[in-house]
């Protein structure tokens, strides 16, 4: 089944398990959402309750099998597809003029959207055959995309003999997607993995036929223009089409945060517009000689290619110029739909934690295992549970799932850093090399922040499901973006939508920065508070500062243009905007100094 856009949002993977069935709730609404194909045992277990459910067939895939996760990636992508295409179906030849599921379908479309003025036309002023049938050519499901982060890629072991590297997590979870059903797209995140990149080439449906179209879509997560290129020309030359580059914030964002080089995402996005072309022409010049060389049709002109954004997104406002200042496909709409139980599968004490959530309680932590800034809530249940194995003297997790043993330090098998197997051998290497306390204390207190978020970022969802978490443990972890602060209670996803499209408002603060000056704020602290402290006698971390520095220069001269020459889009907001600008801008000159 072939999906069409006719949202102009998205909601884009949501840690491990909030969106792991997001496409079962909003899929026949027209919605597009993205699944993580991280955890096999979670998507199983998932399988196992919503075949139930629905009264389907069940049949488990144990660990035991060959190839298991591929295959319960497999079976779990087939059953949502399955679902989704029975009830859009049903929508169809059940129809009347009373028929609700359908009527919110369209109520759920912006009033600007011409199919749902067509819509409520007919079902004014044509018969109910004539309804029928346009209904039945025009409702479409949204996409059920799949996010794979491509570095999350671990080795898997029969006994003590590694498996080949086609057995690996990312690889895996990839030729999972690839045997689905799916009509859809792979959202690549994380940064290159030429060896993943190669193994898209095994796979028929990711190329394009001779009218351009592709069953199975690549999209790219990126943060500037220069990887998107890059990116694109090394997958072009394989034969493989990247047919959408999904750009966002390198801190404004939820989840794991990838703050580049000091790239703000208002600059990049104008890059892009302006180098559109470009990127489309480069890349098909390299799909062409590619296709040629392998013997296979190419088509006359160029397959479809988005431009998309997300990161800390937070008013219609912001919706509408984005789409139109930049020329995006669709704007992604993460962390408040953490709100939306409608919408994500989250639980109720979760949510509410989320919901009183402001500023000083949304931060970015060092727990991620995988060593990379990460956007965490404070006081959440996952990190409690970690403070009282520290207290008890036990630090680390009991590493049930596995995905993130990447890490090589000690002899054997690779460790997750939030293991207790490596948090014991690494506080033991410490205490044996150190003396000075003070020294030791602090290095240990950055071995122990490590969480185990494998497991705690998708056990919110079996808890909101009422499924046992006996395995798992009760500890939840989140990763909302610091536009949290901003949103305060549970909304319907008819108030979401209708928040996205300007029909109503769901912020009730009136101190909310523009999402320009937010992301600029953030990078300025983190560079104040993150970056200048690792200068101390460290002549290139000085010179990377140096060129982070000018990127944010760069970029508030940018704003700053912006700002004036765009008042009335801003609705009187833009001199507040400029005066916060000013003051961010102030506090960079005096770093600046020493770099002079």
């Amino acid at each position: 089944m072939q999906n069409y856009n006719l949202h102009t949002f998205h909601v884009p993977v949501m840690g491990i398990g909030y969106t792991i069935d997001s496409p079962l709730k909003l899929a026949h609404l027209g919605i597009s959402s993205v699944v993580s194909l991280v955890d096999d045992m979670l998507m199983e277990k998932m399988r196992e309750f919503h075949s139930k459910k629905a009264n389907l067939p069940f049949q488990g895939i144990t660990m035991k099998m060959e190839d298991f996760r591929a295959r319960r990636i497999t079976a779990f992508l087939d059953m949502m597809d399955g679902m989704v295409k029975s009830r859009i179906e049903n929508m169809k030849s059940s129809f009347t003029k009373k028929s609700e599921e359908v009527d919110k379908y369209f109520d759920l479309l912006p009033d600007f959207s011409m199919v749902k003025q067509t819509y409520l036309h007919l079902k004014e002023n044509a018969g109910i055959k004539e309804l029928k049938n346009w209904v039945a050519a025009n409702l479409h499901p949204g996409q059920i995309d799949v996010n794979i982060m491509t570095k999350l890629d671990r080795a898997n072991y029969v006994g003590s003999e590694q498996l080949p590297v086609e057995y690996n997590d990312a690889h895996a979870a990839l030729r999972g997607f690839a045997k689905s059903q799916l009509e859809s797209s792979v959202v690549l995140s994380a940064g290159m993995n030429p060896r993943l990149f190669s193994y898209i080439e095994k796979w028929d449906d990711f190329y394009p036929d001779e009218s351009g179209y592709i069953k199975k879509k690549v999209t790219i997560k990126v943060s500037d223009f220069r990887s998107a290129m890059v990116q694109g020309k090394m997958l072009a030359k394989k034969g493989i089409w990247v047919s959408e580059f999904r750009i966002e914030s390198g801190l404004n964002c939820g989840g794991h945060a990838f703050a580049s080089q000091g790239n703000l995402i208002g600059p990049v996005l104008e890059e892009f517009k302006n180098k559109r072309q470009q990127l489309i022409e480069g890349q098909f010049e390299a799909l062409k000689n590619a296709l040629a060389a392998k013997g296979k049709l190419c088509p006359d002109s160029n397959p479809e290619l988005k431009i998309t954004a997300q990161g800390g997104v937070g008013t219609a406002e912001e919706h509408a110029f984005l789409l139109n200042r930049y020329k995006l496909d669709s704007v992604g709409w993460g962390t408040p739909f953490m709100l939306v139980p409608e919408a994500v599968s989250i639980d109720k004490e979760t949510l509410d934690k989320l919901a009183v959530a402001r500023e000083e309680d949304l931060y970015l932590s060092n727990i991620s295992p995988l060593g990379v800034p990460f956007n965490n809530l404070r006081g959440n249940t996952k990190d409690e549970e970690k403070f009282q194995n520290i207290r008890a003297n036990k630090p680390g997790s009991y590493c049930i799932k596995q995905y993130c043993t990447i890490n090589n330090e000690f002899p054997g098998k690779p460790l997750c850093t939030a293991s207790r197997p490596y948090q014991r051998n690494k506080i033991l290497e410490i205490e044996a090399e150190y003396s000075d306390q003070a020294f030791v204390k602090k290095a240990t207190e950055a071995v122990t922040e490590k969480s185990c978020i494998c497991v705690g970022l998708g056990t919110s969802a079996l808890k909101a499901n009422g499924l046992s978490t006996k395995t798992e443990g009760e500890g939840v972890s989140v990763c909302p973006g610091p536009n949290m602060a901003y949103f305060s209670r549970e909304a319907s996803l008819k108030e979401m939508v209708g928040h996205i499209y300007g029909s109503n408002d769901l912020i009730e603060r009136n101190d909310r920065p523009n999402v320009f000056v937010k992301e600029l704020a953030i990078y300025v602290d983190y560079f104040n508070n993150q970056l200048k402290r690792l200068e101390q006698n460290d002549d290139k971390a000085k010179a990377n500062n140096k060129k982070f520095l000018a990127s944010l220069m760069e970029g508030i001269g940018y704003y700053r243009e912006l700002f004036d020459q765009n008042k009335t889009a801003f609705m009187n907001s833009s001199d507040e905007a400029l005066r916060k600008i000013d003051a961010l801008e102030a506090r960079l000159k005096a770093a600046e100094v020493s770099y002079a």
